[in-house]
């Protein structure tokens, strides 16, 4: 066993100092990755809205969301690779670490080509299954088709950036999401339009821009890694990491296969609703594409404080800093409050002007994307707010109830809410869905959170993770914000001597 922070000079320690400002460091990176990923897409959406029309830009909305559905098949089993790097990590464990990447990379890469192949198949089907508005059933297919072909290289480059944060490094990843962007930027348009002595391959050429963009940035960042010496790297004899090792796939197959479950459910409650709006006529589902663009800004806090809540209560977990877990889901909280509200008040002054933009100020679209936004946005509050407890929670391997959880909320909520109510409301039931689904989200996702048993897991005994528990609490007395720091497992009697060295124990560690 070897200190895993002696071979990369980029991996972070989470498990001391300050848990706001490494929370921040580590948060900030992931934040600025995802800004750049959805400003690439943002103003991928300007040129095709603008210069292929509002029937390519409902394409792009329909191949997107099944690209999504069919990439939660593999990305449950990303974020379970990057729980047990992290808590790898916490325990110091280098060659835990190269396993759980050999096996990860072994598994993945072979399931994404063969969905891939699927995917291109299966894709008429698949429109057709969705009610695609025939104007853009054949730019849709052109698009979709070209993103399954580039989906083994989207996905081997997630996982890698995925593992990268689970060794605490969230700046390598915007680096090379920043190549791929600047790529992606100059290639879309010059494909899209066929500038200089390139070919005029409209909506194919977006798609083909972001594969070639990817691909570059993939194999620049697997470079770096090996230049740098990462952890992650697998040397000549290690190679045979690449074979699965069992005991890791089983465990990443129990705990990843919920995992993407939960996008499972989203992304086909997604695929239902986009059917009732795809109903509403193509304007309707063009102002819902624009709308989403805004709706992925204001996502970008939430999701980079849950991947920094994950990763950092990994590494605690795993160096049985059990202490530290309630403050980082604490400051998770706060900081999703600030930065989701700041996202929310600045969309809402300035919708009009960033719609425009999309779909062209004298498109008829626009102020209905705008009704859009006022009804729904408010609610990515308290999708922040469930996203950090989610964070938290999937990072001891607590992923069979927050499944649970979002198929209510998705299906049960969003959708009865949708279907039971537009009777009543009409087209205002479809997007007063979408917060009723966050708010269901958020209470059952504090409510999980609360009754602590998430808290049970391999890393500690049941015993042991309930001694720190009970310890914690009487340290921390009567203090609200802590009161959910409660025994895993019942208290049993123990000698005064042993109370005596977990109460020394727990004190330490602060």
């Amino acid at each position: 066993m070897s200190d895993t922070n002696t071979l990369t000079s980029k991996s972070r320690d989470l498990t001391k100092g300050s848990i706001a400002k490494t929370m921040l460091l580590f948060a900030l990176p992931t934040l600025g990755s995802s800004a750049l990923q959805s400003l690439n897409g943002s103003i991928n959406a300007v040129w095709v809205g603008r210069f292929l029309g509002e029937e390519a830009l409902a394409a792009t909305a329909n191949g997107n969301i099944l690209m999504f559905i069919m990439i939660s098949f593999v990305f449950g089993f990303g974020m379970a690779a990057t729980i047990f790097i992290g808590q790898a990590m916490g325990e110091r464990d280098s060659i835990k670490v190269k396993q759980t990447m050999g096996t990860a990379l072994g598994s993945i890469v072979p399931i994404s080509i063969l969905l891939s192949a699927i995917g291109w198949i299966f894709a008429p089907t698949l429109l057709d299954l969705l009610g695609t508005p025939p104007t853009a059933f054949e730019l849709a297919l052109t698009y979709l088709r070209m993103i399954f072909v580039a989906m083994p290289v989207t996905l081997t480059f997630t996982l890698m950036m995925m593992a990268l944060r689970g060794t605490g490094d969230s700046t390598t990843p915007l680096w090379f999401i920043a190549m791929s962007v600047v790529i992606d930027l100059i290639l879309t348009p010059t494909l899209i339009l066929g500038l200089g002595p390139f070919p005029e391959w409209g909506i194919f050429g977006s798609a083909f821009a972001t594969a070639v963009a990817n691909t570059l940035a993939l194999i620049g960042m697997v470079t770096t890694m090996y230049w740098r010496g990462s952890v992650l790297t697998l040397s000549m004899p290690e190679l045979r990491f690449l074979k699965a090792k069992l005991s890791i796939l089983k465990s990443m197959f129990s705990k990843g296969l919920p995992m993407g479950l939960q996008m499972i459910v989203i992304s086909t409650a997604a695929l239902t609703m986009l059917s009732l709006i795809n109903r509403e006529g193509v304007q309707t589902t063009a102002a819902y594409s624009a709308t989403q663009q805004l709706w992925t800004y204001v996502q970008m806090p939430a999701m980079a404080l849950s991947a920094a809540a994950s990763a950092m209560v990994a590494q605690n977990i795993g160096a049985n800093q059990w202490s530290r877990v309630a403050g980082i889901t604490r400051w998770g909280l706060i900081f999703n409050v600030v930065l989701t509200g700041t996202m929310i008040g600045v969309l809402t002054v300035f919708d009009k002007t960033i719609l425009s933009f999309f779909l062209g100020s004298d498109s008829p679209a626009v102020p209905i994307g705008r009704h859009i936004q006022i009804m729904a946005t408010w609610g990515f509050m308290f999708f922040g707010i469930a996203q950090v407890f989610f964070g938290t929670m999937r990072a001891n391997g607590y992923v069979i109830w927050p499944l649970v959880v979002m198929a209510i909320s998705m299906y049960p909520v969003r959708l009865g809410f949708a279907f039971g109510m537009y009777p009543i409301l009409g087209s205002d039931a479809l997007w007063l869905s979408f917060p009723a689904g966050m708010v269901a989200t958020a209470v059952m996702g504090g409510g999980l959170y609360l009754s602590g048993g998430w808290r049970k897991g391999k890393n500690l005994s049941g015993e042991e993770a309930a001694q720190t528990a009970e310890g914690y609490r009487a340290h921390v007395g009567t203090c609200a914000t802590c009161r959910d720091a409660l025994p895993t497992t019942s208290w049993k009697r123990l000698p005064l001597r042993r109370i005596i060295r977990v109460h020394e124990k727990v004190h330490g560690s602060h």
